[in-house]
């Protein structure tokens, strides 16, 4: 879930779409990023839009773009000034941004365009996290294993993914990586940070395969917004197709393919193994006890006053959500309301609603790792780990462990923690790498 929470990090609104293309943006693209954001702090929502790509204005309409403006007005203050779009490189990527000044605090726009200078990127940040952002995470060069490019078959289409192999003889152990919420990535990218690269490498140098896969959220964004889109639509049924594949490399070890989920990944994984009567066993890293709009309010009521927003301004911002819980609270399955809140459909939340991760752990038959960030402000160890380790902290085949000061993303935490910690480049930490490899060489060895 990552502030996720469906790819939007509440607060300081943000807008997060289409992918951006790698391509230095032109000066047309420039042209057209500046026009539509001096018509949008004018409150020109239509000529906003105007140059928009297509997949990004059937997501992006005016009708959106008006209720953040009064909503970011609502966070930031008055507005004051507009900058003029300059070239950066941002996490590697070569995009264009411009400084936004309001009266309590400083925000950067961040635009992007496709081959026809149509843009595609229309993202507003604080100006502290792009500064953090900008600053390339260090990456390894040592070669640990042989990256294949695989395809996940889907009801859109086909999702890119990538199958590394340690170097060696196999068959190996492997494990599927399933990322959380919010149209990520395989690499679950999240600012300057690639955690599931992380992971895949450190299980590679340490003899065992892995899979990882975009999202189809992050492949097929417009398609994915129908309204009946579910939780299983999202999740479950690519993964379950993803571990069919993985089993039936050559070069795999079909006895011992496990799956991994992060966030709501890792809620989701106990439902994955259901379906898959072969799987070695399960890993749910910041696995929340239950996901729904009611983990959004909490985390909202968090960042909020870190963000200098009065109780009024998140009143204002709450407003919506709350109204869209209420909603899902009495919504009939078979006939999900339409409409969406923070960037989501609410047929998924939904779908949610009436998903419980403990029990459905409960009815596995398989062994299972729970990892918890000490100062992760999303999953709280306090709360969703404590009923985690309260249900399975007798149980032989599960083990619990818990990482002081590590974040979300199993990197160091901030003080207090916050979203910006996302945005300082970092590296999933050595030793739950270590403690994940030990517990499959286990798992593995028991057969």
């Amino acid at each position: 879930m990552n502030s996720q929470t469906l790819g939007v990090l509440v607060g300081l609104c943000c807008l997060i779409f289409a992918v951006a293309s790698r391509a230095e943006p032109t000066a047309t693209c420039r042209a057209h990023g500046q026009a539509a954001l001096v018509a949008w702090t004018q409150a020109n929502y239509q000529g906003a839009v105007k140059d928009f790509a297509p997949d990004t204005a059937a997501q992006v309409t005016p009708e959106k773009l008006k209720a953040v403006w009064t909503q970011l007005q609502g966070a930031s203050g008055a507005f004051r000034k507009l900058g003029d779009l300059q070239s950066r490189a941002i996490a590697g990527r070569p995009l264009l941004a411009a400084n936004m000044d309001f009266a309590d605090h400083s925000l950067v726009a961040v635009i992007d365009c496709d081959a026809q200078d149509r843009i595609t990127t229309f993202r507003i940040v604080p100006a502290s996290a792009l500064s953090a952002a900008t600053t390339p995470a260090p990456t390894s060069g040592s070669s640990i294993g042989i990256e294949s490019a695989v395809q996940i078959t889907s009801p859109l289409g086909p999702l890119p993914g990538t199958l590394l192999v340690p170097k060696g003889k196999g068959p190996f152990p492997a494990v599927l990586l399933v990322v959380g919420s919010g149209p990520l990535d395989r690499d679950e990218t999240i600012g300057p940070n690639k955690p599931f690269r992380d992971l895949a490498e450190g299980l590679a140098a340490a003899g065992i395969a892995s899979l990882r896969y975009d999202k189809r959220g992050h492949v097929y964004g417009v398609q994915t917004a129908k309204k009946d889109v579910t939780v299983d639509d999202s999740v479950t049924d690519d993964a379950v197709t993803a571990l069919q594949l993985l089993s039936r490399q050559p070069s795999i070890d079909s006895r011992h393919v496990f799956v991994l989920g992060h966030s709501l990944g890792a809620a989701m994984a106990p439902r994955i193994g259901q379906h898959d009567p072969q799987l070695a066993g399960v890993i749910l890293m910041a696995a929340p006890a239950k996901l729904n709009l009611d983990t959004v309010i909490r985390q909202m009521r968090y960042l909020a006053p870190l963000q200098g927003a009065t109780p009024e301004q998140m009143d204002k911002l709450l407003a919506p959500v709350v109204q869209a819980r209420d909603v899902v609270a009495h919504a009939d399955p078979a006939h999900p309301p339409a409409g969406e809140v923070l960037n989501g459909s609410l047929s998924f939340w939904v779908s949610l609603r009436d998903y419980d991760p403990i029990a459905t752990a409960r009815e596995l038959s398989k062994p299972m790792l729970l990892l918890q960030g000490g100062d992760d402000y999303q999953v709280l160890p306090q709360q969703d780990f404590v009923q985690w380790h309260d249900a399975f902290a007798r149980d032989s085949r599960v083990r619990l462990i818990q990482y002081p000061g590590l974040s979300h993303l199993f990197m160091p935490g901030g003080d207090p923690p916050s979203p910006a910690d996302y945005m300082k480049p970092g590296h999933v930490d050595e030793q739950v790498i270590r403690d994940m490899v030990d517990w499959i060489r286990a798992q593995a060895g028991r057969s």
